[in-house]
């Protein structure tokens, strides 16, 4: 049975679903959506999944989708200079809490994918894959890649040459070659090696 499922069948209504975006780039911010779906199961979000496994045009379909089925969703930014100061695991953990927090509506129970939340007042729970279990952390990462996705062609349009709206602020062949003629931005992790070592 879908973890979902069990967990209404025990009488819990609210869950939410949270998710990330961003914890491989090393330009661009981290981003973590959550989302309290109305009903997980309903046949207009029978088409999500992982976001990873839908092709662009289909997650900004299903992105419009999720916002109209959810109960409350919220999208929250980690920036650049966080990530350098707090550590990518970090970050992502403070990412989770707040978009949690950010929810207009209190969850009865949280799912996220693959880290519990620390410190967090409400029951939650880290599911192995979560993203492609659990329809709540599915839709989640859907959220979290759009906006995400949508920040990086916007910081293309700031921060010409680099390419950032093709591969988003992955470390691709020609993102380095890029770095390694015009330097490192503001948008770029210093926290991350690639970066460090254009540094020094």
């Amino acid at each position: 049975m879908n973890i979902e499922a069990e967990l209404i069948n025990s009488g819990i209504k609210s869950i939410a679903g949270v998710d990330e975006a961003g914890r491989g780039p090393c330009a661009g911010p981290l981003v973590v959506a959550a989302v309290i779906l109305k009903d997980p199961f309903a046949k207009e979000l029978s088409e999500v999944r992982d976001s990873k496994e839908l092709s662009d045009g289909k997650r900004e379909e299903l992105y419009e989708v999720i916002k109209e089925q959810s109960l409350s969703y919220s999208i929250i930014d980690i920036s650049i200079a966080e990530l350098d100061e707090l550590g990518l695991h970090k970050s992502n953990l403070e990412g989770m809490r707040r978009a949690v927090n950010a929810l207009k509506t209190i969850p009865e129970y949280v799912l996220t994918d693959g880290y519990a939340i620390e410190g967090l007042a409400i029951p939650n729970l880290a599911v192995w894959k979560g993203d492609q279990v659990a329809i709540s952390i599915s839709a989640a990462s859907i959220l979290a890649k759009v906006y995400r996705d949508r920040e990086m062609v916007k910081l293309d349009q700031q921060y010409p040459g680099y390419g950032l709206a093709k591969h988003k602020g992955y470390i691709t062949a020609s993102h380095s070659k890029a770095l390694a003629e015009l330097g490192v931005s503001e948008i770029h992790r210093k926290s991350f090696a690639n970066i460090r070592e254009l540094l020094k």
